[in-house]
């Protein structure tokens, strides 16, 4: 299921698309007025902005009239960085059956470093294939070995890359890697939240700056997780009315009508 905006996610979607291109670290003022366009109200934005502080994303600084503000660590600009070749992307990378296996084994003392590496494997987009072998698309081998060195898991893996030789067909084997139907219950609701705000606005007026900023936030927030749950399997391999590549051509479409425009609202 496609999450609801929350007040932590809005704005790590915020400093995701315009925060890194603010003048210098961005106020708190600021963030309460930009995140209050969006829904949120001031103290939802200073508990999650206390919250992004303590798990090492968000950093105490000074803007430059001295008032308080909060700039990216380097980890969490590494992590944004990561995340725009996703995010941004092709919808789908070159048609290619190459794919990255990561095998594992973290002794029974270790549990805690066990299920990071599996729920950060799984955050990549990765499925799996038996207990301590999990599969990926191999463009996805950058992005993994970057993730695992950032956590100090490479101990724990070995990483493969090569062909799929059988013994099911591949496509079959595909769908039980991955959940599929999950997979394209999350395109449809992507579709359902955002495909009728880009009909009006191909028929309608452009949009304020406001109200630019406001549709691009909101979209990008949703957008932002599918690219993870769906790590660009080949479209072979998938279903004849997969929904993925119509829900990236509408995310395509409102980031090309709506972020520069919101762009304006960010820094008046």
């Amino acid at each position: 299921m496609v999450e609801l905006h929350t007040p932590r996610s809005l704005i790590v979607t915020f400093y995701g698309a315009y925060g890194r291109a603010f003048r210098g670290p961005v106020p708190v003022s600021a963030l309460v007025r930009l995140l209050g366009a969006a829904g949120v109200d001031a103290p939802s934005v200073r508990s999650s902005v206390s919250r992004l502080k303590r798990r090492g994303f968000l950093l105490p600084a000074r803007a430059g009239d001295r008032s308080a503000a909060y700039e990216l660590s380097e980890e969490a600009r590494r992590l944004l960085e990561d995340g725009d070749g996703r995010i941004y992307g092709p919808p789908r990378p070159p048609e290619s059956q190459e794919w990255l296996l990561a095998v594992f084994s973290v002794p029974e003392q270790e549990r805690a470093k066990r299920h990071l590496l599996r729920s950060r494997l799984a955050r990549l987009g990765f499925g799996t294939v038996a207990p301590g072998v999990w599969i990926a698309p191999a463009h996805l081998h950058g992005e993994t070995r970057r993730t695992l060195d950032r956590l100090h898991l490479t101990a724990y893996v070995e990483l493969f890359r090569g062909a799929h030789l059988g013994f099911a067909a591949t496509a079959e084997s595909v769908a039980r890697w991955w959940d599929l139907a999950a997979l394209a219950k999350q395109h449809e609701e992507f579709l359902d939240l955002h495909e009728p705000a880009l009909r009006a606005l191909q028929t309608g007026p452009a949009p304020t700056p406001e109200a630019a900023y406001r549709g691009y936030l909101l979209a990008l927030d949703t957008w932002r997780r599918l690219p993870y749950a769906d790590p660009g399997l080949p479209r072979g391999l998938l279903p004849a009315d997969w929904p993925g590549d119509r829900s990236a051509a509408v995310f395509a479409e409102l980031h090309d009508r709506l972020r520069d425009i919101g762009a304006g609202f960010v820094e008046p």
